[in-house]
């Protein structure tokens, strides 16, 4: 395996592949790396002293509030990897690594280009690679996905032979994608855990602990059961809370039964889903922001007299309607004539007409106005409005903080942007979403507020900086103590450091640190190994896959019902994809026939009796651990050898 990035994704991913799958990993990252610590355990001293300065400024501006934090979990240490230093992936390089007899290849630095143009060159050295692309442009994504596959299939001549053994298949990722529905769910509270992708949607939600009396709904599935502390939601991987009352993934019935006083996370939608929701309202707005609420109960009460005068001129005259309100619609704009030697009712009607006509001239000209204005300031970034609460305040508009913004105006959750650079990546998008944008470094006095913080539900912390994510989440606690708190923390030991330090000053404090890297590099290295991987949610530091596995290949789940190739703590089958199943028939005994010409689609109420054929295709829910006992070197090889027999 190679990995190729110049971030913390790439150690992240290194690891991973190494500790969870056993594979040896070639490293290439530009000689800059070696200040890029990777995510290993060492550096307590140091994050200590880090802590101890961020503590001090966010006290300095608070008056010494704080929150706990809850920190990753490291990855778990191997061999260390062939580390191959450049500045670049070209071409001398890549051969270097070992491109040309290697099985997959992941790319993952920060810049599309770059990686576009190394996976262009690795194709060409090696038709058969496996190709993990880490992309941030989604539509492009799905342009090369095509164009190398394509590529591959021509230099292979088409799917047999080698490339078939060797999956010659192209993946494009987004680390963005992947951790933006984890951020965003984090932020508010009974919000469900969803992964959504290409149609697909599965939706979880953590379960509380049962009051006496309750009985906790059971969803589709139990996929974990949280951990037994109450003060520590996260856990203390260190502290008599930890080991099995930890929290416990995949879980049996039994273990399930026997767990009282514990929350648990279950699944309660498998299903396709239409199209994502629309996630801004054009850059014309609609028509009722156009003019203010006055303007408008202004114009309401005009064409309330106007349909009144009307209605009174033709108890008056005895007119038809339509001709009593051609007439007063004449008077009102005074072009009709004087109604001298008219009736006495006639003659008053047509006065206030008139005088409802001078009222209308001064709206109509601030109805003008105002849409002028709108228009005007439509491309301008908004401010908070007035008696806004209960939103979200977000942290950093970058390539993270843009997907967790639209994934939050997807659930129709209010949000308030800070970010500090004018350039921002996501500014257009905000603009775009008519969300409201503050100017200015977090870090400096008065910008949370101007964010209308102490009125916020949540504070979402998602810029680059671990230290800046921390002061403003401890400013921010200061000012409303039981405000809900995420935060991007990449270093472990500076996460571990915080999390110790505060949790004795504020264990209640509902906190969560999310790593984005912690988040996406099991769905890159499960895609390095040949799955698709759905998405992942966050279990308190843990992480639960959801992948779409084909049975064939797989003794541990070919020929198997559904409840014997279940296994506790590594996976779990949810559902049949009768699409690419074929909408088979079932035949265990007792079990209801499935037609053939069942609706396309997924299959989630499958009974423990359903055999499972090496034509299915499944939806599971695994560990990493699990998911690489499937996957792992072993599995691959026996597969490699049942396809060149």
């Amino acid at each position: 395996m190679v990995v190729c990035g110049d971030d913390g994704l790439a150690h992240r991913l290194a690891a991973e592949l190494r500790g969870v799958y056993g594979e040896q990993v070639t490293l290439v990252v530009p000689p800059a790396e070696r200040s890029v610590r990777p995510p290993v355990v060492g550096r307590a001293r140091a994050a200590s002293a880090l802590l101890d300065r961020v503590v001090n400024a966010a006290v300095n501006r608070a008056g010494g509030n704080a929150a706990s934090v809850e920190p990753a979990r490291s990855e778990p240490a191997g061999s260390e990897p062939v580390l191959v230093e450049a500045a670049e992936a070209t071409e001398s390089v890549l051969a270097e690594a070992g491109v040309e007899r290697a099985a997959a290849l992941a790319l993952v630095y920060d810049d599309d280009e770059t990686n576009i143009r190394a996976a262009l060159t690795a194709r060409r050295l090696n038709p058969t690679l496996r190709l993990v692309l880490r992309l941030y442009n989604r539509r492009l994504g799905q342009h090369i996905e095509e164009l190398l596959d394509q590529a591959a299939a021509l230099a292979t001549g088409g799917t047999t032979g080698p490339a078939a053994v060797f999956d010659a298949s192209t993946t494009v990722l987004s680390d963005a994608d992947t951790a933006a529905p984890a951020l965003a769910a984090s932020a508010v509270a009974g919000t469900s855990k969803v992964v959504q992708t290409d149609g697909l949607m599965l939706r979880a939600v953590e379960r509380p602990v049962p009051r006496p009396g309750e009985t906790a709904d059971p969803g589709l599935a139990t996929l974990a059961l949280l951990s037994a502390t109450s003060n520590d939601p996260g856990g203390d991987a260190n502290g008599p809370e930890s080991g099995e009352q930890g929290p416990l993934l995949l879980p049996d019935a039994a273990t399930v039964r026997d767990a009282a006083g514990r929350g648990t996370v279950v699944l309660e939608q498998v299903s396709y889903s239409g199209p994502a929701l629309s996630s801004g309202r054009g850059i014309v707005p609609p028509f009722a922001s156009l003019f203010s609420r006055r303007l408008r109960w202004s114009l309401a009460g005009l064409v309330g007299c106007v349909v009144a005068l009307a209605v009174a001129l033709k108890l008056v005259t005895g007119d038809h309607p339509l001709h009593a309100f051609y007439l007063t619609l004449l008077d009102l704009f005074a072009i009709n004539d004087p109604a001298i030697g008219a009736d006495t009712g006639r003659q008053v009607l047509q006065l206030l007409s008139g005088l409802v006509g001078l009222l209308l001239l001064p709206v109509l000209l601030a109805a003008v106005l105002e849409a002028l204005g709108t228009f005007r300031s439509a491309s301008a970034l908004r401010k908070p409005p007035r008696g806004l609460g209960g939103h979200v305040v977000l942290l950093g508009l970058g390539k993270i903080g843009t997907r967790v913004l639209t994934r939050l105006r997807e659930l129709h959750i209010p949000v308030v942007c800070v970010e500090a650079d004018p350039e921002a990546r996501g500014l257009p998008t905000a603009r775009r979403l008519r969300v409201p944008v503050i100017l200015g470094d977090v870090t400096q006095e008065g910008v949370l507020e101007a964010a209308k913080i102490h009125r916020a539900s949540a504070l979402l912390a998602v810029t680059s900086a671990d230290t800046t994510n921390l002061e403003a989440a401890l400013y921010a606690r200061s000012v409303q103590p039981g405000l809900r708190v995420v935060l991007r923390l990449y270093d472990d030991d500076f996460a571990t450091a915080v999390y110790r330090t505060l949790r004795a000053a504020h264990p209640g404090a509902s906190t969560r640190s999310r790593s984005v890297t912690h988040l996406a590099a099991p769905a890159f290295a499960g895609a390095m190994m040949g799955r698709q991987i759905l998405g992942a949610i966050p279990v308190e530091r843990r992480v639960l896959l959801f992948a779409a596995v084909e049975v064939r290949g797989h003794p541990q789940l070919e020929g198997k019902t559904v409840g014997e190739a279940f296994r506790a703590g590594s996976w779990r089958v949810l559902a049949l994809d009768t699409d690419a199943s074929g909408g088979r028939r079932a035949e265990s005994a007792g079990e209801e026939a499935y037609e053939d010409e069942r609706a396309s689609g997924l299959v989630w109420d499958l009974p423990d009796t359903y055999v499972l054929r090496d034509s299915d295709r499944v939806v599971l829910a695994a560990t990493r651990r699990g998911l690489a006992e499937l996957l792992g070197r072993r599995a691959r090889r026996a597969r490699r050898e049942r396809a060149g027999a």
